[in-house]
């Protein structure tokens, strides 16, 4: 592989990702604004009274809800990271790329740094939010930046899945479909609305059992509790992702190549 040739490929590919999305103006704005606006402002301050505190073990419930809204950007972004993929393949754009002398893999890694970009800025829009409804990082600048890291490699996973999604279903109305029965029982049957503790048993157990629940409780002490409480979450979820990671990039690969040949 030349790598100057493929840095190329990448750094071309990722910068049409971009332009496309600026010539959206108003799918830019609502891309920025939606997770702030409707979850962590209107679901956050209806819920602000009557949560309970020490049910929540949070000061408040929009302290709590911050980092469930991080992580729900995320998953957000993820799952829907293979659209305009999906799309280039309705149209045949795919098709007659995947002809020219370009590596394949550029494709795929130039799409997910555009995802993960548009969702990093979501995520200081998001904090940035939070802190002017009074929710200050305990862990500062350095836990921002792992709030980051983390979730760029739940990204990862999400992102794969979207794409092999893409390169299996018929048209852009099944990938819609399965991405609404995939994002709503993720968000649900985690912690991110409500902790576990207020579950009912059959949920709890179904949440242990989603990775997107670790995730979300890595990032949470990283911004209501400190170092002390966040440092062995965090440890716990880099493993999990690890192994989500790699069977969704596996199955991510399978689909890919099945479908270009």
């Amino acid at each position: 592989m030349n790598f100057p040739h493929y840095k190329q490929e990448v750094l071309a590919l990722t910068l049409r990702w971009v332009r496309r999305l600026s010539r959206e103006k108003f799918s830019m704005l609502f891309t920025l604004v939606q997770p702030m606006l409707f979850w962590l402002i209107f679901f956050g301050s209806l819920f602000q009274r009557a949560a309970d505190i020490q049910v929540l073990q949070a000061p408040n419930y929009m302290s709590f809800l911050a980092g469930g809204v991080v992580v729900m950007t995320v998953l957000n972004n993820g799952l829907a990271g293979g659209v305009d993929l999906l799309f280039d393949k309705e149209n045949g754009f795919l098709e007659r790329m995947m002809s020219t002398p370009i590596h394949r893999t550029s494709v795929i890694l130039s799409r997910y740094l555009f995802v993960m970009a548009i969702t990093g800025m979501q995520i200081l829009v998001i904090l940035g939010i939070a802190f002017l409804f009074g929710v200050r990082p305990e862990t500062g600048l350095l836990g921002i930046a792992v709030i980051l890291v983390i979730g760029m490699l739940f990204g990862v996973g999400l992102t794969a899945i979207s794409m092999a999604m893409a390169f299996s279903v018929k048209s852009h109305g099944d990938f819609f479909s399965m991405l609404g029965f995939l994002s709503l029982p993720m968000i649900f049957l985690s912690s991110a609305l409500v902790p576990l503790s207020a579950m009912p048993g059959w949920m709890q157990a179904m949440a242990f059992l989603n990775p997107m629940t670790w995730v979300i409780d890595a990032v949470r002490p990283l911004i209501i509790t400190g170092w002390e409480a966040a440092i062995p979450q965090v440890a716990m979820a880099l493993g999990i992702l690890a192994i989500f990671d790699a069977i969704c990039l596996y199955g991510g690969a399978k689909a890919f190549r099945r479908a270009i040949g």
